[in-house]
């Protein structure tokens, strides 16, 4: 261990707080927290560690620490941490894993939509809900019996959902503030478990009906409760008490956790998440930095109630969180927490097998790669590709692998700016400038590989620019592909020389699948810059289009294809006035017969 290192231990307070280790190049590598900074962090450096754990100590460089008042305000900071600096050894929620709800929005007129978004203050949230398809039933089902106003925007005439019954139609018809404030107290009711009374009243509306030879009506009123029969009321009771809750498990083993999460909604069980990561500090504190992060950090609403296992700091969670947090001991309470955690278990032993192994070959790849070009192990790598088609819309596009794993949040895409004509080997030099003159400028971490997709001369160029206009020594390399477009060579070298490389090897596969994920980014993003470059093009050589009707148009048609098919009176619907509409049909007509002439 550093001298400094041992210094820096030597003097740790015996307070709660936060700690932040950091790699090469000063990067943040993992964040934690701890009552007692002294004895957590001197524990990295002491005893012996799983596999996982261990590289993580053989990483730090150096930390650095923040006392706190309480434990409280140290899980607040570390949350905001992980936030901040994305470290990569904390993975709890890295994911983008989100579930469906059903909102009430916050307008004039209010509309009933699902939506994966949470943002607070906008409307009332109900869910989550197991799948997109049980929020869409449930909300046909309100739809029926609670006519809101359907469209985004409001249209000059009514629509189809009028007709059916379904709209009151604000868009022509005067709606008040009364109608609309019943209706959503009845959405929030129903959904708040009160469709057992909804049906009760529309069950008496249909006996009225029917006394009163409505047929239509009744059989109407019938369906509907039909409906909410089988919508509704299709899952197993867990809790008579209707209360919404969310339902906390854990198990550790040998360095991993499993969370599973149970939510409860109207006494019924209707969705699990479930979580496995790596753990670096305490079980217990990470549990509870997962629970934060859950809610605060992925937008997930807040239930009535909590429960989670004993053991667990159950008033720093209610302090956080400002909702009750139970613990059961006894009866249905405690079996649902005994079988949130026995899932949890089942899911950890499970699983743990694939994971490891995936894991494990995945690093020795990364660890193999860099014992191969002769570099210390590759934690981060940068890899490039440029698009064009005969010089035009030259792009490139940048993808990162942490660990041997695509980070897509940090992926980049370049326009060429000072390149005419099909070059690459100026289109690498200047995104290799643009790229790493901004890494300098904003003190961004530097990768330990660059990966180029070409060969000698896209090599040189990058070296070029790196070394004698930018002072920075970061290794370069060149995947070279074969007359079939496959992977076939990795070169390096000062000149660029041939790395042998067995193609059975993990290493190699790790090579084609950032090859392959850096060509398929930037032959998407060409595609994109293309066709909007055609549609901008042709629609503007069009009279009377400018740029706010071509978005207008393809607001509207969705697509080029279907506004190079549209009829005049089709173009009329999408608020085009009658010459420009036949301007844009001409156009398109003459385009075809020029095609077959």
């Amino acid at each position: 261990m550093q001298e400094r290192l041992k210094q820096k231990l030597s003097v740790l307070p015996n307070q709660p707080g936060c700690y932040l280790m950091k790699g090469r190049n000063g990067t943040i590598i993992y964040v934690g927290k701890a009552k007692n900074l002294r004895n957590r962090v001197r524990s990295y450096f002491t005893g012996s560690h799983d596999g996982k754990t261990q590289r993580l100590v053989l990483e730090i460089q150096d930390f650095e620490y923040i006392v706190t008042s309480s434990d409280l305000e140290a899980l607040v900071l570390e949350m905001n941490l992980i936030k901040k600096h994305d470290p990569r050894y904390n993975v709890m929620l890295k994911d983008d894993k989100s579930y469906p709800y059903i909102k009430i929005t916050n307008e004039k007129h209010p509309r009933l939509i699902t939506t994966r978004n949470v943002k607070k203050g906008s409307g009332k949230y109900f869910g989550p809900y197991p799948n997109a398809y049980a929020a869409n039933e449930t909300k046909k089902l309100l739809d029926r019996i609670y006519p809101l106003r359907k469209c985004k925007t409001l249209p000059d005439r009514v629509c189809l959902y009028y007709h059916m019954g379904q709209c009151l139609a604000p868009c022509v018809y005067d709606v008040t503030e009364e109608q609309n404030r019943k209706m959503v107290e009845g959405i929030v009711r129903f959904l708040n478990g009160g469709h057992q009374e909804v049906k009760k009243d529309l069950k008496a509306k249909m006996e009225k009906a029917a006394e009163e030879l409505e047929f239509e009506r009744a059989q109407e009123l019938r369906d509907q409760i039909r409906h909410i029969e089988s919508v509704m009321e299709q899952q197993k009771m867990v809790h008579t008490d209707q209360k919404d809750r969310d339902v906390f498990g854990y198990h550790v083993d040998k360095g991993w956790m499993c969370v599973q999460v149970f939510f409860v909604r109207q006494g019924k069980l209707i969705e699990r998440d479930v979580s496995l990561f790596p753990v670096y500090g305490d079980a217990e504190e990470e549990f509870l930095s997962f629970i934060g992060q859950f809610y605060l950090q992925k937008n997930h609403i807040m239930p009535k109630e909590i429960f989670v296992p004993k053991h667990v700091e159950r008033e720093l969670l209610e302090k956080l969180l400002k909702v009750p947090v139970s613990q059961p001991q006894r009866g249905k309470k405690k079996d649902l927490v005994n079988l949130a955690t026995k899932n949890a278990k089942i899911a950890l032993s499970e699983k743990f097998e694939l994971i490891q192994r995936d894991e494990e070959r995945t690093i020795n790849a990364v660890e193999n790669l860099g014992d191969q070009l002769g570099i210390a192990t590759p934690h981060r790598i940068e890899a490039f590709d440029n698009s064009n088609i005969q010089g035009t819309n030259p792009v490139s596009a940048m993808v990162v692998f942490t660990d041997g794993k695509p980070d897509k949040k940090q992926y980049r895409k370049y326009k060429i700016k000072t390149v005419e004509g099909p070059d690459d080997y100026a289109s690498m030099r200047e995104v290799t400038r643009r790229r790493y003159t901004r890494v300098l400028k904003e003190d961004l971490p530097l990768p330990d590989l660059i990966i180029i997709d070409g060969g000698k001369g896209q090599i040189s160029a990058a070296v070029d620019v790196l070394e004698n206009e930018l002072g920075l020594s970061v290794p370069v390399c060149g995947l070279v592909k074969d007359e079939k477009h496959n992977t076939a060579q990795l070169m390096m070298g000062d000149p660029p020389k041939i790395v042998p490389l067995s193609r059975k090897s993990q290493e190699f596969y790790l090579l084609q699948r950032i090859q392959d994920e850096v060509h398929r980014f930037a032959i998407t993003f060409h595609r994109q810059v293309r066709e909007k470059g055609m549609i901008q093009s042709s629609l503007d050589s069009i009279p009377g289009i400018g740029e706010k009707r071509r978005k207008a148009l393809l607001r509207h048609f969705g697509s080029f294809k279907r506004i190079k098919e549209a009829s005049v009176s089709e173009l009329r619907d999408a608020n085009i006035p009658q010459s420009i509409a036949e301007n844009i049909v001409s156009y398109f007509t003459d385009q075809e017969k020029q095609k077959e002439e």
